[in-house]
């Protein structure tokens, strides 16, 4: 099942400055703060702060569908004319990800949560 899109992921390059521009857009602390992630909640929404985004290849904030099956989602896209931009990836605690382009060249990320 698809539950939408409930997360999103910016790059950035300096994460200490991204972090106090993101705590005053949000008005709140990150809940999760770490050297290799920043998180931030808002209304049901994940709000990422990827450090290491750009190095990944990441140019521009990224959202990302909630899904039951990713490996099924994964495929089906793929089915449908979708490349593969990142393959299946855990990212901790049972949590994957995995991004696709389609054919106009937009980005689409998808989350599996344990």
């Amino acid at each position: 099942m698809n539950q939408g899109i409930k997360t999103i992921i910016f790059p950035v390059k300096d994460v200490a400055k991204a972090k106090a521009l993101f705590a005053k857009l949000i008005g709140s602390e990150p809940v999760v703060d770490g050297p290799y992630y920043v998180g931030f909640k808002v209304g049901g929404q994940d709000i990422g702060l990827l450090p290491n985004g750009h190095a990944q290849g990441m140019t521009a904030p990224l959202g990302y569908f909630h899904v039951d099956d990713i490996k099924k989602t994964l495929e089906t896209l793929v089915n449908e004319g979708a490349q593969i931009q990142q393959a299946v990836k855990d990212v901790g605690a049972g949590r994957l990800v995995a991004s696709v382009k389609d054919f106009d060249g937009n980005s689409i990320g998808l989350i599996q949560n344990a």
